[in-house]
């Protein structure tokens, strides 16, 4: 078993969607990245890499590539859980936590495990999901972005 840890931060943007889990979140702004900007994916797509030894999200989707541009993240994580695959790895579990002042996410987090588990072809039970606040403070509180952790356990095949 290998265990892995990633962390993703994306500040606002006029005129973006906010993406996070592959859900679209109702908000006046959404968040600045090459992608669709899903700092949760992206956090568990490190977490993986991370785990499996196998580099870091830049490095497979690397920004400034115009394949990825504005591509959604949960193609991403399909090709990360088909690389893990392809290692001789398969999911344990994760655990994430999105922090956001707004908007409040707790309603969404239900879709967005549902939406990660089956991309990663994993039960909705291996996939836990978390939204805090950073209770006003950095650049979170000031309302500026949004960041995500997760933690990824893996096991070979």
């Amino acid at each position: 078993m290998r265990v892995g840890i990633g962390y993703d931060v994306h500040p606002f943007a006029e005129e973006r969607r906010l993406v996070l889990g592959g859900v679209v979140v109702p908000f006046e702004r959404g968040l600045t990245g090459w992608s669709d900007a899903d700092v949760l994916t992206h956090a568990i797509i490190d977490a993986l890499l991370g785990a499996a030894s196998l580099g870091d999200i830049g490095g497979h989707f690397p920004p400034g590539d115009m394949e990825y541009k504005d591509i959604s993240s949960l193609v991403l994580l399909e090709r990360v859980r088909e690389e893990l695959v392809k290692n001789g790895w398969q999911i344990g579990n994760i655990d994430a936590t999105i922090v956001a002042e707004q908007p409040m996410l707790g309603s969404f987090v239900g879709e967005m495990r549902l939406k990660l588990s089956n991309t990663l072809g994993i039960a909705v039970g291996r996939l836990s999901i978390k939204a805090s606040s950073s209770a006003g403070l950095g650049f979170v509180g000031n309302g500026e972005g949004i960041e995500a952790q997760a933690v990824a356990l893996i096991e070979a095949i």
